[in-house]
């Protein structure tokens, strides 16, 4: 039985649910929730973005970094990437039992992306059926996913950003285009895609988004059978009954990132499952503090109310005595060529009085104070950078040519790697980035995990199916 109107789609030559596990990277979903979502008759995701890697006892492998430079430590993160991408897809295969399919999912800024997803297609691509991948503009995605014979799922958040990736390279490699995932910017988990032109304070229906999504893909000739993958936002089928069997918006696919964190194979520590139990609406805050430059969208706890604090206490500078800038800054900085409003000097001695005594500038021409704890955990996560992302504002790491983004590193944000890292292996949640869809509080009112109730990946499935 399921939701009416809810039919199987086939996909990877075999017929599956349109339900798509969201695959949430460094190792907030693996081979134990993929692979069951994919036994239960859906489409697991197995995140490739610094996945685990276990030893011969089972252990997971810690991702240890003791090379003497970045590239040499970048070089490292790729072949820690591509050997728990690997292992992940072996496992997550088994569980699966050839029920369902396991899809990849890889961020498309994420330092070395192109190598982590080639080496990881080159020794299994023959147990993936797609590779789902966002977080930038893939344009290549369609030629590697042709190179290794797999299915490619862009995820985009509008029309326009869809119609620029079919132009320039998608149109060649029609055939393995198996659907495209839009990525609500507003409600979506993790990063997320608004365009400077969108107001991160005015969400927009999707309907009218998907719609006009749909419309560009109708007029490139791409046949209504091909789903449109609605992410972010998504709890249960009852509240999307319009869109189910719409010709308007042709075949229709749900992807489901925050639900499956709390089932019993969700390999997230117990912390961060007792955590989404205690959610309210507004406890997930829309940011722009991650060094990808992209908002992300995270639980509002102590590790994110610490950078908003930090970014506040943050005044604007300049070189030269000019304008309103008269007086000179006489705490937390060394010289004295930063000239600074009186207002604002005001502001630094009561900072500086309440221990924020270093100011650290910023690539705007502006310093934040912080105390001088906070300033070594800054400087020494910014000399341990492994090169995680293609361009980093925090380390002003940048993956290829000079290795360098030529800017200054960024301290208002932090440092990615780690703080997933630390999170998805045990770390205290509250002075970590908890990434989660903004209907995660909805896990305190829906009475299917009362009395703290956990269910297996195979018991969500089921009640999706039913439209709740």
């Amino acid at each position: 039985m399921s939701f009416k109107g809810l039919d199987p789609i086939t996909y990877g030559g075999r017929e599956v649910w349109p339900l798509i596990e969201g695959g949430k990277g460094v190792s907030a979903s693996n081979h134990a929730s993929s692979g069951a979502w994919a036994a239960a008759g859906g489409i697991g995701t197995i995140s490739a973005v610094n996945a685990d890697s276990y030893d011969a006892e089972g252990k997971i492998i810690p991702q240890v970094y003791e090379q003497m430079t970045r590239k040499e430590r970048h070089e490292q993160l790729i072949r820690y990437a591509i050997d728990g991408g690997v292992e992940q897809v072996q496992r997550a295969h088994d569980i699966a039992s050839g029920k369902g399919a396991i899809n990849i999912n890889v961020l498309w800024e994420m330092g070395g992306a192109q190598e982590v997803l080639e080496g990881i297609l080159s020794r299994v691509g023959s147990l993936v059926t797609g590779v789902t991948c966002g977080a930038g503009m893939p344009y290549k995605l369609a030629e590697i996913a042709q190179r290794h014979n797999v299915h490619y799922l862009p995820i985009i958040s509008s029309g326009r950003a869809f119609r620029a990736l079919w132009k320039r390279s998608y149109s060649k490699i029609p055939d393995l285009l198996a659907a495209v995932v839009y990525e609500d910017p507003w409600l979506a988990g993790g990063h997320n895609g608004l365009s400077n032109a969108e107001d991160p304070l005015k969400p927009e229906d999707p309907y009218p988004r998907v719609k006009a999504l749909r419309d560009v893909m109708t007029a490139e000739g791409i046949a209504p059978e091909v789903p449109i993958v609605m992410a972010g936002g998504v709890w249960c089928l009852r509240e999307w009954t319009d869109w189910i069997d719409n010709p308007e918006l042709g075949r229709i696919a749900f992807q489901f990132g925050t639900r499956p964190l709390l089932t019993k194979e969700s390999p997230i520590p117990q912390e961060w499952k007792d955590a989404l139990r205690t959610l309210e609406p507004g406890d997930i805050l829309l940011h722009k503090f991650s060094p990808t430059g992209f908002y992300s969208s995270a639980v509002l706890n102590s590790f994110l109310r610490n950078l908003q604090a930090r970014s506040e206490r943050q005044i604007p500078y300049s070189r030269v005595e000019a304008g309103e800038h008269t007086v000179q800054l006489d705490v937390g900085v060394k010289g004295k060529n930063f000239w600074v409003t009186p207002k604002d000097r005001a502001r630094a001695h009561e900072w500086a009085a309440q221990g924020h005594v270093d100011a650290l500038k910023t690539p705007d021409d502006t310093v934040v104070f912080v105390t001088p704890e906070e300033r070594g955990t800054i400087r020494e996560d910014q000399a341990a950078c492994m090169g995680c992302l293609s361009h980093c504002a925090f380390s002003s790491w940048k993956d290829h040519d000079d290795y360098t983004t030529g800017r200054l590193a960024d301290p208002r944000s932090f440092c990615i790697q780690k703080t997933l890292q630390d999170i998805a292996h045990g770390d205290p949640v509250e002075q970590n980035l908890m990434f989660a869809g903004h209907s995660a509080f909805r896990f305190r009112k829906d009475p299917f995990y009362s009395n703290n109730y956990t269910p297996t990946v195979q018991e969500l499935v089921d009640r999706i199916l039913i439209g709740d």
